[in-house]
């Protein structure tokens, strides 16, 4: 089996930060990244050029300013490390996660009635 890819903090601020802005230049990865936090833009290049060789993003080099991509969808990474999480924490138990998760008392009750209609639609 394939193992989940496993972004470090900081690479998961920049996969977010593309994620919502879709592909992007460094300048505007930077842009985007410095309105939170104090990034150089010499820092950001060279953040995407290591998640580029991680596999975490692509690069499109056909245009002077390159455009660099997730290479995974948030949904897909967010179930890797789900499942990465449920393998290494809880023994494979999605269910125990689950119920860890909803102890923890972080769940509105908007996210509690979600996740009733989701269980009812289950077999």
């Amino acid at each position: 089996m394939k193992r989940p890819l496993k972004p470090t903090e900081v690479e998961l601020k920049f996969l977010n930060v593309l994620w919502d802005l879709g592909p992007s230049t460094v300048k505007e990865v930077h842009a985007c990244l410095s309105r939170r936090e104090d990034y150089a833009y010499t820092g950001v290049l060279r953040m995407l050029q290591v998640m580029l060789d991680k596999g975490l993003v692509t690069r499109d080099e056909r245009q002077r300013n390159h455009i660099y991509a997730a290479a995974h969808s948030r949904t897909a990474m967010a179930g890797g490390l789900v499942e990465d999480l449920a393998d290494r924490l809880f023994g494979g138990s999605a269910a125990a996660l689950v119920l860890t998760a909803l102890r923890s008392g972080k769940v509105s009750p908007e996210e509690k009635a979600r996740i009733r209609e989701l269980l009812g639609k289950e077999d």
